[in-house]
């Protein structure tokens, strides 16, 4: 599980690479609206899970700054990660 969580948080991390990469240096035509109008998008969903999981759990678990800031990067991939880390040996 590990394994899997990793791989997408480096899928998530090369769709965050295209859409700064499109902010910095346009991509032609239409796609530079489409990717501007996503990465917006992707933005506010992470930064909703990320403000909605704090203000839930923020003070049952103790968390790092790089997990709170990690659920904005990642948004379920870094739950399932935390989760993870949290929850062994609670079974």
């Amino acid at each position: 599980m590990n394994a899997l969580i990793l791989l997408a948080k480096a899928a998530i991390g090369f769709v965050w690479l295209i859409l700064f990469t499109n902010i910095a240096y346009p991509f032609p035509g239409v796609a530079a609206i489409a990717l501007y109008i996503m990465t917006a998008f992707l933005f506010c969903m992470h930064g909703l899970q990320m403000l909605i999981f704090i203000g839930a759990f923020g003070d049952k678990v103790n968390m790092t700054r790089w997990e709170k800031w990690s659920i904005l990067f990642f948004g379920i991939f870094a739950l399932l990660g935390i989760r993870q880390k949290y929850m062994i040996g609670k079974y």
